[in-house]
């Protein structure tokens, strides 16, 4: 990966392709390895439905083709809907990436929409188990609206976040299978929020691809490169714009280091050292983390292109 050039990253704005809007901090869920750290007593955060309007129409006048809406749990935020269909109406896709405890009867028809799709993480087909790394006996309700949205036409990814030794990942897989969702991924727990369990967040916790294409929006208009990447703030949309942000010196020097830690620590040989990226994704592709770096399909991973799963 070359360095930046230090003059300027305005040029690069054009070049984002999909950003994550964190739009809430709430969720009914408590699970132990959340990376932000969302549960019952979180909020929806400084930014109104303005500021969320704001940020899409910059988004897309950026060339972004597609938006996640994630928390916290996104259907928990009272302006949602109307934040789905603002997307929809600047030409965005849209993905709401949901614990799908809990889906409003309004929102179906949104969800829908062409354009629109839904992911969640799921951790067991046992009921205990899944109970045990969510804190809440929530397994029989996200199973029936996985398998509700699945009747509608909606596409649905899912992944399984490996959380606990010996934990049922394969069942869970077959189960989403034998509910219809396709191309089930895993993905580990990341060091960061409640993941970090007596470590601390670094790089080592990125997949190597925040500094390619890819912008991620707080509730409280926190600028990251991911929303991973949480600790490494570039600025806040309630204090300036987003292209301000992204084209200036804090931006660049976050950037730049990332890009200089990621190049660093790229094993020499295949197979050897510490691999930035998932085992299922290829050596120049994102993780199929949840959420994906590449939910587009613009990975090189797979025979169609983009790690799993892919929507084109």
């Amino acid at each position: 990966m070359l360095p930046l050039r230090r003059s300027s990253r305005r040029e690069a704005v054009p070049e984002l392709r999909f950003a994550w809007l964190e739009i809430t901090g709430k969720c009914q869920l408590a699970c132990g390895h959340c990376y932000a750290d969302s549960g019952p007593g979180g909020d929806h955060g400084s930014m109104r439905v303005d500021d969320w309007r704001r940020v899409i129409g910059e988004l897309a006048a950026f060339g972004v083709t597609m938006v996640q809406f994630i928390g916290g749990e996104p259907m928990l935020h009272p302006d949602l809907l109307v934040l789905i269909e603002y997307a929809l109406g600047k030409g965005l896709r849209v993905e709401v990436f949901s614990n799908l405890v809990h889906v409003p009867a309004a929102a179906w028809p949104v969800l829908e929409r062409v354009g629109v799709s839904l992911a969640t993480s799921y951790y067991s087909d046992d009921p205990a188990e899944h109970a045990g790394i969510t804190g809440r006996p929530v397994h029989a309700r996200t199973r029936s609206n996985v398998a509700e949205a699945v009747s509608r036409g909606i596409a649905v990814r899912a992944g399984v976040i490996d959380v606990l030794p010996d934990q049922r990942v394969g069942a869970a897989q077959r189960e989403l299978a034998l509910l219809g969702v396709p191309l089930t991924g895993t993905d580990r727990v990341r060091k960061v929020g409640r993941g970090v369990r007596g470590c601390r967040s670094d790089t080592s916790q990125l997949c190597g691809h925040c500094t390619s294409g890819v912008v991620a929006i707080s509730p409280h208009g926190a600028v990251w490169p991911c929303v991973f990447s949480r600790w490494l703030p570039v600025g806040n949309v309630l204090e300036a714009s987003l292209a301000d942000i992204l084209g200036g010196p804090e931006t660049e020097r976050i950037l730049t280091g990332l890009e200089e830690d990621f190049a660093a620590r790229k094993p020499a040989v295949a197979g050897e050292g510490t691999e930035l990226c998932d085992p299922q994704c290829g050596p120049a592709c994102g993780p199929a983390c949840h959420p994906s770096c590449w939910p587009t399909g613009a990975g090189p991973c797979t025979p169609n292109g983009g790690c799993q799963p892919n929507y084109d």
